[in-house]
């Protein structure tokens, strides 16, 4: 996948992922700007997750999407 797409277009998936992943904040969203690392850390953050979880939770969501 390339995430430079997904930086890109991330105003057009902020919407998308806040419904997946409805406990991360718009202002969250806004300052992640489509940084891959920035997702995973939140995603660990409040859901528990290890980093290989979230890294897996990221790939298979925008696996479809990009």
């Amino acid at each position: 996948m390339n995430w430079d797409i997904v930086e890109g277009k991330w105003d057009q998936f902020k919407g998308s992922v806040k419904e997946k992943w409805g406990d991360l904040t718009d202002d969250e969203l806004t300052e992640m700007a489509g940084r891959r690392d920035k997702l995973s850390g939140k995603l660990q953050e409040r859901y528990g997750w290890t980093k290989d979880d979230a890294e897996h939770q990221i790939d298979s969501f925008f696996r479809d999407k990009v």
